[in-house]
């Protein structure tokens, strides 16, 4: 099966490399297909059964919540066991290693349920840090972002599994461009404050509230993408480990979510 998505292609590229090796994809029902080869002899027998089990949007939603659940463990730990004296310095940290990690993560060849899982370990200890200085701000706040960024995942969700909105190849470079784009402001935005230049996006202003909007826009339709490749994934018969990357894209466009959610309602609170 063709893709114009490069994730999908770079994963169905390591799929064909296994099928070599006696896999197939799944058949008609979703039930585990079998290579065409016979063994020598046999009539009418199919070859022995695939020593690699095809993934199924069962195991990806086992493996999501596997990692929201290590996710939200270790924002936990790090809440209660990280000082308020080293909270900008576990921030920070957990920031930067978990961007090296999910850098590796996505441009990796081969799907790493270790790696993943730490990525999930250390974007807890981020969202934990990031959540109690946002609550310690505006008690309340966090359960409200998190409740917002749940019913977003479930609208996009329902709004995928009715075709209201398309994973269509123009959808694919649009969203590509936008990501690319917030990632790139973001990053020279983040350089400029760190020399003490505000560039307004980010410090409640109009602006700042516009620009989280289109963030959330985007980190909402990107749950479209990661559906369509869980879709197209299945289909295409990849491994069963690769539910992990897929359970990975979708533990990304959550965590970006939620902390825009959270950015934009601490916009809203008023002062006590």
């Amino acid at each position: 099966m063709k893709t114009s998505n490069p994730v999908l292609a770079r994963l169905g590229q390591a799929a064909e490399r296994e099928r070599a090796t006696g896999y197939a994809p799944n058949g008609p029902y979703g039930q585990p297909g079998y290579p065409p080869q016979q063994y020598p002899g046999a009539t009418g027998y199919p070859a022995a059964p695939p020593t690699v089990t095809p993934m199924s949007i069962d195991d990806v939603v086992v493996k999501t919540v596997t990692l929201l659940g290590i996710l939200g463990v270790s924002a936990a730990a790090a809440w209660v066991l990280v000082p308020d004296s080293l909270l900008s310095v576990a921030w920070i940290g957990a920031a930067v290693v978990g961007l090296v990690l999910g850098l590796i993560i996505s441009f990796s060849r081969m799907a790493n349920p270790a790696l993943v899982v730490a990525y999930s370990v250390v974007e807890g200890v981020f969202v934990g840090m990031v959540s109690k200085a946002f609550n310690s701000l505006y008690d309340g706040i966090v359960l409200q972002a998190v409740v917002a960024s749940f019913g977003v995942f479930f609208l996009m969700a329902m709004l995928y599994k009715a075709r209201v909105i398309r994973a269509t190849p123009k959808f694919v470079r649009g969203m590509a461009a936008a990501m690319v784009g917030l990632f790139a402001v973001m990053m020279i935005n983040l350089v400029l404050a760190l020399f003490g230049v505000n560039t307004g996006l980010r410090d409640g202003s109009p602006l700042a509230i516009g620009f989280s909007l289109v963030c959330i826009v985007v980190a909402s339709l990107s749950f479209v993408l990661s559906f369509d490749e869980i879709e197209q994934g299945v289909r295409m018969g990849l491994p069963q480990r690769y539910s992990w990357t897929a359970a990975f894209g979708i533990l990304v466009s959550l965590v970006w979510l939620y902390i825009e959610i959270l950015r934009l309602l601490s916009f809203f609170q008023g002062d006590d």
